[in-house]
């Protein structure tokens, strides 16, 4: 057992308080301390995904204490996945939040950022599912704070939208809590999922409620249609960097879909088949949504809150199929759209600054604007899946885990019906900010600030790219380059991840089996 394993929810809880307490009127030893402490995430991120890839199920038991009655923290090829995207995103976005000074406009910010981190990472790795709300609630409590960083009137609405939001899903979260365990009286997962497959399929009527209850708490969480409402406006109002980190967040639901639906409930085709056939339309309306809404909105922070939500709808396309092969494609366009999603939102938070808003219309000629276009043209190629970088590679992984699924037709009809609507709306988008506009000459748009909710952010319409910020957003697009590079590699990964994960004895047995010594 490696202690290092309960690093990732420790360092961040640790490196939260420490700020709160010891620095909290000193900005640059909070930029040093927090920068440190999630490079240290990373590396302890690194040596998790050595340690998960000999592809033995590591459990690490706090105080000893027996499962499934004590907590338990799990590591598997997934969990040390999205700890290590985590990981890295948060590197990514951190660094640009202090080139763009976006950390100094408000208390607080690398505190929550850590508590952020932590919750993130201990969502990841718990075995238990109470703790796993526990694990959300923190980085919810956090990301609320996050969220309305910085003011203003739009950003404050917004934020309240968000929270009523989320503690309605918290509360559906805890009665699908409760329904569960008072059918198997067990919150453990491992637990949980042998009482499941010892119960009579007479008995599971009430079972199917709780399994439907929390793919509906995870659903919120993913932003799947029709329970997306709060993403468009939350991100778009946002403040950048924190709107690049919430990229994560959506996929934590999606983690939750996948580690309850292939260790707790697959025994129990009737359950499956019934989250089966709610995830796919969902799935399908969700990209449809997304992509048109990129289309339709004149915004450029709902125009990439909008590509997140078609992003969530490709990606649980495949994870509806409940699949080794599915699952494996899942995981291959997991990795692109996080790194993607990042990417595109810190660059349209460049282009607000420089431009002074982020509304879709005319305007001067901006400071850094062939820099800032080429990053656009890249990261706009990554979000709609065109050749030749992993966005391609993910939806033809995707398309090949469905091709002989009864809707194989309509899910391939959606995925490129959608990819033509998303080109000619990033086309649209990119030629009126880079294209047109210098067609108006060097001046740029009137005032000193932005417009509706971005009122505290100044127009830097003569300021030249920071290249700290710039070099954020240059990592996060050599991931996805890398991703394409190296797809052999990362698509084994993958499939031993998926078959993993399809095999959850080995999971239970880890938890369960040889605790000599235990208390």
């Amino acid at each position: 057992m490696s202690h290092l394993i309960i690093a990732p929810v420790v360092l961040p809880a640790v490196m939260g308080a420490l700020i709160i307490l010891w620095m909290r009127q000193d900005l640059l030893l909070q930029r040093v301390f927090s920068i440190t402490g999630t490079t240290l995430l990373m590396a302890v991120a690194l040596y998790l995904n050595v340690l998960a890839g000999s592809g033995e199920v590591q459990v690490y038991r706090l105080g000893n204490w027996a499962a499934p009655f004590g907590i338990v923290l799990m590591l598997d090829r997934l969990a040390a996945l999205m700890l290590l995207l985590t990981a890295v995103l948060a590197l990514a976005v951190q660094l640009y939040a202090v080139g763009s000074g976006w950390d100094g406009k408000g208390r607080h910010f690398h505190a929550l950022w850590q508590f952020q981190l932590m919750g993130v990472c201990g969502a990841f790795l718990t075995g238990d599912a109470f703790n796993l709300f526990v694990f959300f609630e923190i980085l919810l409590i956090a990301s609320y704070g996050l969220m309305i960083h910085g003011g203003g009137e739009m950003r404050l609405r917004a934020g309240v939208q968000y929270i009523a939001y989320n503690l309605a899903g918290s509360t559906l979260f805890l009665v699908a809590l409760g329904v569960l365990y008072s059918v198997t009286g067990t919150l453990n997962m491992a637990d949980m999922a042998v009482r499941v497959a010892a119960m009579p399929a007479q008995d599971t009527a009430l079972l199917r409620v709780g399994a439907v209850l929390l793919m509906l708490v995870f659903a919120i969480k993913a932003a799947l249609v029709p329970l997306h409402f709060w993403l468009p406006s939350t991100y778009a109002n946002a403040p950048g960097p924190v709107a690049a980190l919430f990229a994560i967040m959506t996929k934590v639901g999606v983690y939750g879909i996948i580690r309850f639906f292939t260790l707790v409930f697959p025994q129990d085709t009737a359950i499956e088949s019934v989250v089966a056939d709610l995830l796919l339309p969902a799935a399908l309306f969700t990209l449809a949504i997304g992509q048109i809404g990129i289309l339709g909105t004149r915004h450029l922070g709902r125009l990439a809150g909008f590509a997140a939500i078609g992003s969530i709808g490709t990606l649980m396309i495949a994870v509806a199929q409940f699949t080794p092969q599915g699952t494996s494609a899942a995981v291959y366009y997991l990795i692109h759209s996080t790194l993607a999603a990042g990417a595109l939102f810190l660059i349209v938070d460049m282009i607000g600054v420089r431009r002074g808003d982020l509304w879709l219309r005319l305007g001067g000629v901006m400071p850094g604007n062939g820099l800032i276009a080429a990053l656009y043209f890249v990261v706009a190629i990554a979000v709609v899946g065109m050749p030749p970088f992993s966005g391609f590679i993910g939806k033809l992984l995707v398309m090949q885990a469905t091709g002989t699924a009864p809707a194989m037709l309509w899910i391939w009809a959606t995925i490129l019906t959608t990819s033509l609507i998303a080109i000619y709306a990033m086309s649209r988008a990119g030629t009126i900010v880079f294209w047109k506009s210098s067609e108006l000459g060097q001046a740029g748009p009137s005032g000193d600030f932005r417009e509706r909710g971005d009122e505290h952010t100044p127009n830097l319409a003569h300021a030249p790219a920071n290249w700290l910020a710039v070099a954020a957003v240059v990592l996060l697009l050599s991931g996805i380059v890398a991703l394409t590079a190296f797809a052999g590699p990362v698509m084994r990964f993958a499939e031993a991840t998926a078959a993993q994960l399809h095999n959850p004895d080995a999971y239970v047995s880890a938890v369960l089996e040889g605790q000599e010594g235990t208390k």
